[in-house]
């Protein structure tokens, strides 16, 4: 374990078997159809990957870059588009893979952005749902965790940058985001 942990809450395993079932209740909802799957990040990349690569479905993938953290350990609940999408969404069925909806914010920004280009569908799905943490009445399509209050870092979450290629999650000592 990272020295920098108070301690590990999601392992690999955890991790693995819940990006299958994702994967699998992703096939089903797009059989038959090829959607853009898009990557907000750089928090869910490797969710992403391991999700897309799980899938059986054809896609074509695109990526975005928001941000609404910057370096603190608090959204700022202002999403800032940094780096946008290469592909037209117009006429798609545009699946949105983020790493955690916290307040919310940035999910309704994404939706509201690509529903505003003409997707023809819009789907969310998040490793992790921080509920109690929600400014806006938003909910991912799929979760694959519903986390507390706790600040976690590793498979793609990060704290100023560090701790992303963790292979588990964990929490993050206090004093290390309160210096």
């Amino acid at each position: 374990m990272n020295k920098d942990l108070q301690s590990i809450v999601i392992t690999e395993d955890e991790i693995r078997e819940k990006v299958k079932a994702a994967a699998a209740w992703l096939d089903e909802r797009y059989k038959g159809k090829n959607p853009l799957a898009v990557s907000v990040l750089k928090g869910s990349v490797m969710f992403f990957c391991d999700l897309v690569r799980a899938m059986e479905t054809p896609l074509q993938i695109d990526f975005m870059t928001v941000s609404s953290y910057g370096k603190g350990s608090v959204s700022s609940g202002v999403p800032k588009i940094v780096m946008d999408l290469a592909a037209n969404v117009s006429g798609r069925d545009v699946l949105l893979v983020e790493d955690i909806v916290d307040s919310g914010h940035t999910l309704v920004r994404m939706r509201d952005l690509l529903l505003g280009r003409g997707a023809a569908s819009f789907t969310a799905v998040t490793l992790f749902d921080k509920p109690c943490r929600r400014q806006v009445d938003v909910k991912a399509d799929y979760s694959c965790f519903e986390i507390g209050d706790e600040f976690i870092v590793g498979y793609g979450l990060d704290y100023a940058q560090q701790y992303r290629t963790l292979p588990y999650v964990g929490i993050l000592k206090r004093e290390i985001y309160e210096k």
